[in-house]
């Protein structure tokens, strides 16, 4: 198992994407714990998880506050000692953000994304450095999308928040790799088993009179083997990032769009 004895926690573990990597990593043997705005998304994870045999603790976290993550990591420690893993899955509801053209969008729209995905992030990246440098190790991870890296419309700020964070990564890492600290993300794009494509779908390609069977293809055709990428497949990667077989990767951003976008 590439994480037998790890601890990780997971923010927004009641997502898509982060139920898919709390699942992966307890499949590894990680020491789950699961956090998540709504306690009772993150508790069905959980419970799949104890029931095929793994260890998962759950709290009620939003992870934009920092008293909250604070408070959170302590009972970690209490209970486990340290924090080898800090996973970020934290999002934003699309429909929020999404749909309306720049000229058309205010300020407070178009700045929501921007500042709740960086706030969570460096919160959340900041703590668990804090609980990590004293051990000489650790990873911190994040996950971003396709916008951060090209342009495509009615997006608002979220283009630039993922942008944000892909940066964030990087200075993360230039500071706290010295310290024995990796920090890596996965940029994936275009999961159709996510609530995130569903709102896209909802509010950009309704628009636009695609069925969904039409707005799936289309995500399939920008791919290279023409088809799109699974949850399972982002989740089995994250795991892998965050064991010691990655141990040469930091301060990047994994490219999981399959062809999409060219490094």
């Amino acid at each position: 198992m590439m994480l037998k004895n790890k601890v990780a926690v997971v923010y927004g573990a009641g997502g898509a994407i982060g139920g898919a990597v709390a699942r992966a990593f307890a499949s590894e043997g990680a020491r789950l714990f699961l956090t998540g705005r709504l306690q009772a998304s993150v508790e069905t994870v959980a419970k799949d998880i104890v029931a095929a045999g793994g260890s998962a603790e759950v709290a009620q976290v939003d992870a934009c506050d920092e008293q909250a993550i604070d408070r959170h990591l302590r009972s970690v420690i209490d209970q486990a000692g340290r924090v080898d893993i800090s996973f970020n899955a934290v999002g934003v509801p699309d429909t929020e953000i999404l749909g309306v053209p720049l000229t058309e969008l205010d300020v407070e729209r178009f700045s929501l994304p921007i500042t709740a995905y960086t706030t969570s992030y460096f919160l959340t990246a900041r703590l668990a450095a804090r609980r990590m440098i004293p051990n000489g190790s650790g990873v911190i991870m994040s996950v971003s999308a396709l916008p951060a890296r090209m342009g495509s419309p009615l997006n608002g700020g979220y283009g630039p928040a993922q942008a944000a964070k892909e940066a964030m990564t990087r200075d993360l890492s230039c500071e706290l790799a010295p310290q024995g600290i990796r920090v890596v993300g996965l940029r994936p794009h275009g999961i159709p088993e996510t609530r995130t494509m569903t709102e896209v779908f909802d509010t950009k390609a309704k628009a636009s009179d695609m069925t969904w069977d039409q707005f799936t293809g289309y995500l399939a055709g920008t791919t290279h083997p023409r088809r799109v990428m699974t949850l399972d497949e982002v989740a089995n990667m994250a795991a892998f990032l965050a064991s010691d077989r990655a141990s040469g990767m930091t301060g990047t951003t994994v490219n999981l769009t399959m062809g999409s976008l060219d490094d």
